[in-house]
């Protein structure tokens, strides 16, 4: 799958990056309407729940579709603000054709990387809007209902829910993991200015690459996800550009904006001792594949007790070597066995820690 922006000919000062505290806040509400995601967030967001008033705890349910399954682009400023009061006032000064669609197009529309009408004004995608929503269940029709009917005093009632979160909890936090955030963004940019998009890339996230074309058709970054997306630095004829946002709550998720008209945005994790590099998803497709084989599945229950030679392999299974041979390239080429030599005996063992790993291998990247 494509997951790339065309940054062909963008001047290197248009990619920026910076701290967000409005994407904070939204990776911070993902954190505590999804925990599954976030086991490395349990103490956090246990007592943090534990301490909401039942009445911000409610409002944060009603409005939790913009945050919980994915994070609406609302959430994810192009250009990032100083302040949560800043950004709010800018989400503020979107119009409310802009907002409206944008505060729908993750749940209730499913056509995200395609130009789609505001359901204010256009009759199909308000009655599209509205039947995606009933299907998620009467708090989320009623939300939407209430934004189809009464936009700006819904979206007042938004701004109040995100300053009265910044009272109760956000602003701790914003305190506690801004200085951070922003002195990564600054050592990303420091990297950017000397050393090149290429090695920023690789610095801020595994996912992440720059890709340049042999016959001159163009640079992209290209974001290693499941999900597909395709966009243009110069989608915003405005303000054309990339942007990069640090979050301290947002692993495994790396966020990509790319709906048609806005600026593209990514909000990586902020890289830590405690978290595990990402593996590619190629070559989890491979592992998983390469252990898809019976034959292959009973090699691996004899190598993960020690190792073994190819003709004892044959032995044991009732098989030819050349057979062996081949399950034992393919399991090799997928990472999952170790080989070394003793004299003239080649051995071969399961890496019992890739193995380990494929599984949360697959969860970070089914939830990247």
């Amino acid at each position: 799958m494509a997951n790339v922006i065309d940054i062909t000919g963008l001047p290197p000062e248009r990619v920026t990056f910076a701290p967000s505290p409005l994407a904070e806040l939204g990776a911070a509400l993902h954190a505590l309407s999804e925990p599954g995601h976030h086991p490395g967030l349990h103490g956090w967001v246990t007592s943090t729940a534990a301490g909401l008033k039942t009445d911000l705890a409610d409002r944060l349910s009603e409005a939790d579709f913009l945050w919980r399954s994915s994070r609406s682009d609302i959430l994810l400023p192009a250009r990032p603000g100083a302040t949560l009061a800043e950004e709010l006032d800018a989400m503020d000064a979107i119009d409310d054709e802009r907002f409206v669609a944008a505060a729908f197009e993750i749940t209730c529309t499913g056509r995200y990387g395609l130009p789609t009408p505001s359901p204010l004004v256009d009759p199909d995608e308000r009655a599209r809007v509205q039947e995606m929503a009933a299907a998620r269940g009467p708090r989320q029709a009623a939300f939407t209902d209430r934004m189809l009917t009464d936009p700006d005093g819904l979206r007042v009632w938004l701004r109040r829910l995100f300053e009265d979160c910044e009272d109760a909890f956000f602003g701790d936090v914003w305190r506690r993991v801004g200085i951070q955030l922003a002195a990564d963004a600054r050592h990303k940019t420091d990297l950017l200015r000397h050393k090149g998009l290429a090695e920023t890339l690789a610095a801020t996230s595994a996912a992440l690459s720059l890709e340049e074309a042999q016959d001159g058709g163009g640079v992209r970054i290209v974001v290693d996800k499941l999900a597909s997306g395709r966009t243009t630095a110069f989608a915003s004829a405005a303000d054309p550009g990339v942007t990069f946002i640090p979050t301290s709550f947002g692993w495994p998720h790396l966020l990509f904006i790319h709906a048609p008209g806005w600026r593209p945005v990514l909000q990586y994790p902020v890289a830590g001792p405690e978290l595990p590099a990402p593996a590619a998803l190629e070559l989890v497709r491979h592992r998983l594949e390469a252990l898809g084989h019976p034959m292959r599945m009973q090699l691996c229950r004899t190598l993960a007790r020690g190792a073994h030679t190819t003709g004892e392999l044959a032995t044991t299974f009732g098989v030819t070597p050349p057979e062996v041979s081949r399950h034992i390239a393919v399991l090799k080429k997928a990472g999952l066995i170790r080989t070394r030599r003793r004299g003239r005996y080649v051995l071969h063992q399961l890496d019992l820690q890739v193995v380990a790993r494929l599984g949360s291998d697959f969860l970070e990247g089914v939830l990247r």
